[in-house]
């Protein structure tokens, strides 16, 4: 197991590109499975997620070939399979995306119930109550969900649950409606901007999708889909992230693939902060050294913040002067960070869904442990700008997600050493003599 050792205080500088997003990769790749002829995608990232996806597609019989930096290529050369086992699905959430595609075109699926970060409850009901609209008979038995249908029918489905519009779900509804019959219209859908890209790549395989980007969507059933080509979208949360990282160091950072018509409420929020976030051509020139003033912001489905920089927001927030308030709408329980936070000098008080961010003069450097994803990108964050060495454990939630961020980050002028996970600074501290003598009598 590895962990990064990180030398803060240095301000970024320089340029970077944004890669292909995660959260669009990993739905289009699983939807290669409804794909009559070969597929192929430019713009993956370089991810463990990808990797684990691409294991759960070979093991339902897709040949997979490529190198993501140029482009992947994906073709069905055996479609007898329809078990995702537990073994693979375990390990990331969106493995349940393969359940739309797999009950449209193979008539059947059996998948275990997914895993993935911990961060709050995320059921899968609203997935199986669009599947059974359509048709489906569906049992779960063992930690695997059973669906059965010998062709799906279009239906009419809500899919607005407590906390807003289920992505995965729209997806997985979405990605099962294009080659059912009839004409699916689906309410309350997510308008993420991953869930268009998706949309927009069924729609290039011969798929008839309108409302993309509106919570309500309209899907004519094709008798069957080709295969094509397709690049898949950059990502807005590395994006986002990186903005973030040229604050919080009171660096000049230029950003290539921005996606900023996606993310108009991120950019409006790091101004009022006091980033100064400029477009030159293809360029977005973040300039973090400007004065901060605190702020209020709510995590929301798109196009409100979104809940996957909530963390990383937090991290800016504890060295920005005055009192900030977050509250994560999405994923009430996302505040694991805080408490690692709070280890490295921040203020930070959690009421409910809600944190209360006193900002301090500076953070210092600590050993700290990330809990998921993106816990591990604002840790990192955090690092980069405090006093000292830090030493973060369980980076392998980061490379779920990010694309060598610790490379984007060391080139330009970061200071982050990956190294196998081992003590560092560490020495065992002395037991008193009254408390030793009181562990050996009890044993005895």
């Amino acid at each position: 197991m590895e962990m990064f050792v990180v030398s803060g205080g240095r301000p970024l500088k320089g340029r970077v590109s944004v890669s292909g997003a995660k959260n669009a990769a990993l739905p289009i790749m699983a939807a290669t499975l409804l794909a009559d002829g070969p597929v192929t995608l430019h713009n993956v990232p370089q991810l463990v997620d990808v990797a684990t996806l691409a294991r759960v597609l070979v093991s339902l019989g897709m040949k997979i070939h490529g190198d993501t930096s140029a482009a992947l290529h994906f073709e069905t050369h055996d479609d007898s399979n329809v078990t995702a086992d537990y073994e693979l699905v375990r390990r990331m959430r969106a493995s349940i995306c393969v359940l739309g595609p797999l009950l449209a075109r193979r008539k059947r699926a059996c998948v275990s119930l997914p895993g993935g970060c911990n961060i709050g409850h995320r059921p899968i009901d609203l997935h199986l109550k669009g599947l059974r609209a359509m048709g489906a008979e569906i049992t779960i038995e063992n930690g695997y969900v059973y669906a059965e249908a010998e062709r799906l029918r279009g239906a009419d489905i809500y899919l607005g649950g407590a906390f807003g519009s289920t992505v995965t779900g729209t997806c997985n509804i979405m990605s099962a409606a294009v080659l059912a019959e009839g004409t699916t219209r689906i309410e309350a859908a997510a308008c993420e901007p991953e869930v268009v890209d998706l949309g927009n790549f069924l729609n290039s395989l011969g798929a008839h999708i309108q409302g993309l980007g509106t919570p309500f969507l309209t899907i004519e059933g094709v008798e069957r889909l080709s295969g094509g080509e397709y690049r898949v979208a950059y990502d807005r949360i590395e994006a986002a992230t990186l903005m973030i990282a040229a604050g919080l160091t009171r660096g000049v950072v230029e950003l290539e693939q921005v996606p900023v018509a996606d993310m108009t409420a991120v950019i409006e929020t790091l101004t009022h902060i006091g980033l100064k976030i400029d477009q030159l051509g293809p360029l977005t020139i973040v300039d973090g050294r400007g004065l901060r003033s605190a702020t209020d912001l709510v995590a929301l489905p798109y196009p409100g913040i979104p809940t996957d920089v909530q963390a990383q927001m937090m991290s800016l927030m504890s060295v920005t002067p005055g009192m900030s308030v977050i509250t994560d709408r999405v994923f009430p329980d996302r505040f694991m960070h805080a408490s690692e936070l709070v280890r490295m000098g921040a203020q930070i008080r959690r009421e409910g869904p809600t944190a209360v961010v006193q900002g301090v003069e500076h953070l210092s450097g600590a050993h700290v442990m990330a809990s998921d994803l993106r816990a591990s990108a604002a840790l990192v964050l955090a690092a980069l700008a405090a006093e000292g060495e830090t030493v973060i454990r369980r980076i392998y939630h980061l490379d779920r997600g990010y694309e060598r961020l610790d490379d984007k980050l060391n080139s330009l002028g970061a200071s982050i050493r990956r190294v196998d996970d081992q003590p560092v600074g560490l020495t065992t501290p002395e037991v008193p003599m009254e408390l030793s003598k009181h562990r050996s009598s009890r044993a005895a």
